[in-house]
C-alpha cells in the first residue's frame, strides 16, 4: 500500500473536523462580558476538532500529509483546508488572542504549533511566512515558562512536560533556534538526568495518551548521545527484557478503553499509538547492538498493531484527535528518518 493510500483515512478525519466547530470545548478565560464569543470568533483558524490544540495538531497532519504526498488524490481538499483557515486574517485574530494568555495552551498546544510550523517550514509552504509570527510568540511564551519550572509535570496528559519539550526541540533545529535548544537540553537533563527505576507496572493511570517513563525517554534520546542514553535507559528503566531473561512483570501490554465513545477514556487508544512512537525513538537512538533494542520493536510493534485499530476512530471523541498521533506514528516524524 502506498503512504498516500495509508494516510488517506486519517487525512479524511481531520478534514472532516478542521471546519467542524460543535461540539466545542474551550479554555478559555473570560475577562469581561465582551469575551463572551463563539468558538470561531475568538479561534478564526483554529476553531474547529473539539478544541483547540486538536484543531492545531489537526493541521499539521494536514501538512505533513501533503509534504510527504503532494500528489496524492486528498491533495487539493487539503490545501483547500489549510488556505482556507491559515489566511492572515485569521492568524491575527489568534495572534491577539495567544498574546494576552501567556499560559494559553502551554505545554501541549503550544508544542503542537511549532511542530505545525516546522512542517510548513521544510515543505516550503507559503503558509509558513503567515504563521511564522504566532509560532514565535508561542515558542517566547514556552522560553519564558521554563526557567521557572522547576519540577516537571509526570503526567500522561496535555500538561506533561517531556512530550511538549521533544516537540519543541525539534521545532528548535529545524528552524535553527539555538537559545530555545540549548534552553530545553539544559532542562531536559535538569529535569530527567538523574532519574532512577520508573515503574511500567504503575502505567497507565485511566485516562492517559502518554506514557510519563518513555515520554522522559523519548525526550531524553534527542538529548543524549547514544552511549549516554544507554546508561541513563539503564538507571531509568532497568527492566526492559534483554534476550534469554525472563520479563519481570510480564512486559508492556497495549491499553483498551472500556467505552471507547467517552472521550476521555478513549485516549488509551492514543496511549497505544504514543507508546509506539516513542518505543520507536529510544530503539533507533540505542547504540548497535544494544541487548534492549528487541524487546522494545517488539513492544512498539504490538502497541502499534492495537493502537491503529483502536475502536476510539470510529466516534468522534478520538475521531478527532487520533489521526494526528497515527500519522506522527507511521511518518516517523519524531526526528526520525522516514521510512
Amino acid at each position: 500500500m502506498s503512504l498516500a493510500s495509508t494516510l488517506g483515512p486519517y487525512v479524511r478525519l481531520a478534514l472532516e473536523c478542521v471546519h467542524r466547530e460543535y461540539p466545542n470545548q474551550i479554555s478559555h478565560r473570560l475577562e469581561s462580558d465582551a469575551d463572551l464569543k463563539p468558538p470561531r470568533e475568538l479561534h478564526p483558524a483554529f476553531y474547529g476538532c473539539y478544541d483547540w490544540h486538536s484543531a492545531v495538531h489537526g493541521h499539521w497532519l494536514l501538512a505533513r500529509a501533503l509534504h510527504l504526498c503532494p500528489d496524492a488524490p486528498f491533495a487539493e481538499e487539503a490545501s483547500g483546508a489549510l488556505e482556507e483557515n491559515l489566511r492572515p486574517t485569521a492568524i491575527a485574530g489568534e495572534l491577539t488572542y495567544v498574546r494576552a494568555r501567556p499560559s494559553f495552551e502551554r505545554p501541549y498546544g503550544l508544542a503542537w504549533l511549532l511542530q505545525l510550523d516546522a512542517e510548513l517550514h521544510e515543505m516550503g509552504s507559503p503558509h509558513a511566512a503567515t504563521l511564522a509570527p504566532l509560532a514565535e510568540l508561542g515558542r517566547d511564551h514556552l522560553a519564558g515558562w521554563l526557567p521557572k519550572l522547576d519540577h516537571p509535570v509526570r503526567s500522561g496528559t496535555h500538561s506533561q512536560t517531556a512530550f511538549a519539550l521533544g516537540l519543541a526541540l525539534d521545532w528548535a533545529r529545524v528552524r535553527g533556534d539555538g537559545e530555545l535548544e540549548a534552553l530545553i537540553v539544559e532542562r531536559a537533563r535538569r529535569y530527567y538526568g538523574e532519574d532512577r527505576a520508573y515503574s511500567l507496572a504503575l502505567e497507565p493511570s485511566g485516562e492517559d495518551f502518554l506514557s510519563p517513563a518513555f515520554g522522559a525517554a523519548d525526550l531524553m534520546r534527542r538529548v543524549l548521545p547514544p552511549e549516554e542514553l544507554a546508561e541513563w535507559l539503564g538507571r531509568a528503566l532497568p527492566k526492559i527484557p534483554v534476550p534469554g531473561v525472563p520479563s519481570p512483570f510480564g512486559w508492556w501490554t497495549p491499553a483498551k478503553p472500556s467505552d471507547p465513545t467517552d472521550g476521555r477514556l478513549a485516549h488509551l487508544d492514543g496511549l497505544n499509538l504514543s507508546r509506539a512512537f516513542m518505543l520507536d525513538g529510544v530503539a533507533s537512538a540505542l547504540p548497535d547492538g544494544d541487548e534492549r533494542i528487541e524487546a522494545l520493536v517488539e513492544a512498539r510493534d504490538l502497541h502499534q498493531d492495537h493502537g491503529l485499530t483502536g475502536a476510539s476512530f470510529h466516534s468522534y471523541s478520538g475521531a478527532h484527535w487520533l489521526g494526528t498521533f497515527a500519522t506522527y506514528l507511521l511518518t516517523k516524524r519524531g526526528g526520525l528518518p522516514c521510512g
